[in-house]
């Protein structure tokens, strides 16, 4: 028996978090672990964690700025962000560190093609798929002028199709914004063939890519470039023709009766699609914690003038129970966990049915429109009835989808998009002005580090 062992290898055990690149993909459970990483890495408190959201959220005129801190935001609330301000390289160097994890799971598998079988690896490659294409739209939507702008045709950001784990292959030249939705489209539609319909638990179902995951960021990553029919499409995979609307395959995912629900006492219901699982290990606190910033430290209290104080979100909405005033202002809810534990939501059935609302009230089907608008408002109001002037014409409906999305959407990362992508100026509030799409503050600037580390930008 002691002959049949092996000295060195007991004596000098590989530790299982050994992050050489010959060994990191030499079992499954380190191979798991590199797919882990990726999800970890769209955790930052940086990027989908919380900072990113909250900076997508303040460059509208939804919050106020109370504090004037350059490190919790104020310049992207401001727009007086630049290449040297920190709002600029958090997102862009958080986000590209989820496209390494990504990349380096793509190769290891290729390097490494009997580690785990067949099928396992299929799934992974999936979900490395959809890690990127999900941290590229991020980039993109930041720091690339929006697509319908001219049809994708405008300088964009570099395009990292492989792992790097040296300073070797810095330089790369920025490719045009259409090439880079070209390749988030091309990774998701891989993607969506070979994910799983479902898993064993709610906790995967909502943390971990699914095929209903990728079909539904398909949905916003279409709505964003202006293909209106394209969104239809996909959003027709996952929600039925008629009422209740749900999806029909894979996660049966649904509204939730209460919206309350989802932002305190259940964070992996079928309305969650996809979120940040937050736990005692590796919760987001102080300047990138969302909840910090939004209610704890109230950094940023809600503009009267935006869409709380607006005439078309009654009290009578259960969503308007999720603030809270005092002296100082009236603050967002959504995020009350006192040690910051709350699920950071990224994709949810909500946004699916408003991104397809929409896509109809553009494409001329005005009833269908409307029926999903009403689902989504009357979850929250049953009462209330959207006046005839404000869904009678295409335009005047998408404005409405609009209007609903601010609200429905409310400190979760919407709205800086939703305003670029229909080339809309970007409001004042308080000092901070208005920014119209011919202006460079319309977008963010690339950082200072970046421009200093790759010479071919």
């Amino acid at each position: 028996m002691f002959t049949a062992c092996d000295e060195k290898e007991l004596l000098n055990p590989l530790p299982e978090t050994t992050l050489q690149a010959d060994l990191v993909f030499s079992t499954p459970s380190r191979v798991l672990a590199q797919v882990n990483g990726m999800y970890s890495a769209l955790k930052s408190g940086n990027f989908l964690g919380g900072r990113y959201l909250m900076l997508n959220d303040i460059r509208g005129e939804e919050f106020l700025n109370r504090l004037n801190n350059i490190f919790t935001g104020y310049d992207a609330w401001n727009h007086t962000i630049n290449s040297g301000s920190n709002d600029a390289l958090t997102t862009w160097s958080s986000a590209y560190v989820a496209i390494n994890s990504a990349n380096l799971v793509i190769d290891g598998l290729a390097a490494n093609p009997d580690v785990v079988p067949a099928a396992t690896a299929a799934q992974y490659l999936a979900e490395a798929k959809f890690v990127r294409a999900l941290a590229y739209y991020c980039l993109i939507t930041f720091y690339g002028q929006p697509y319908v702008k001219d049809a994708g045709a405008s300088p964009g950001i570099p395009l990292r199709l492989q792992g790097q784990m040296t300073s070797e292959n810095n330089n790369l030249k920025k490719s045009t914004v259409g090439e880079v939705y070209t390749q988030i489209l091309k990774d998701l539609n891989e993607a969506e063939v070979a994910l799983p319909l479902t898993y064993t638990t709610a906790l995967l179902n909502t943390s971990r890519a699914h095929r209903n995951t990728v079909i539904a960021l398909k949905t916003r990553v279409y709505l964003t470039m202006g293909m209106n029919s394209q969104v239809v499409t996909e959003a027709q995979k996952i929600v039925s023709a008629t009422a209740p609307f749900r999806a029909s395959t894979g996660v049966a995912n649904a509204l939730q009766p209460n919206i309350l629900t989802i932002f305190s006492s259940d964070y992996t219901t079928t309305e969650s699609i996809f979120s940040m699982p937050m736990t005692a290990l590796d919760y987001v606190s102080g300047q990138s914690s969302i909840g910090y910033e939004f209610n704890t430290n109230q950094e940023y209290s809600l503009n009267p003038s935006g869409i709380y104080g607006d005439p078309s979100w009654p009290a009578t909405d259960a969503r308007k129970t999720l603030v809270r005033s005092n002296t100082t202002g009236t603050y967002l809810t959504k995020y009350k966990n006192p040690t910051f534990l709350d699920y950071v939501p990224v994709l949810r059935y909500s946004e699916v049915l408003l991104n397809y609302a929409e896509a109809a009230a553009k494409t001329g089907d005005l009833a269908k429109g409307i029926e999903l608008l009403n689902v989504v408002r009357k979850r929250s109001d049953a009462s209330y009835v959207f006046p005839a002037t404000a869904i009678t014409t295409p335009a005047a409906l998408t404005n409405t989808i609009l209007v609903e999305r601010r609200i429905e959407f409310l400190g979760e990362g919407l709205r800086s998009n939703d305003l670029l992508r229909n080339m809309l100026t970007i409001p004042s509030k308080g000092v901070s002005p208005s920014i119209s799409p011919s202006q460079p503050e319309y977008i963010f600037p690339i950082p200072n580090a970046e421009i200093s580390a790759n010479k071919d930008l």
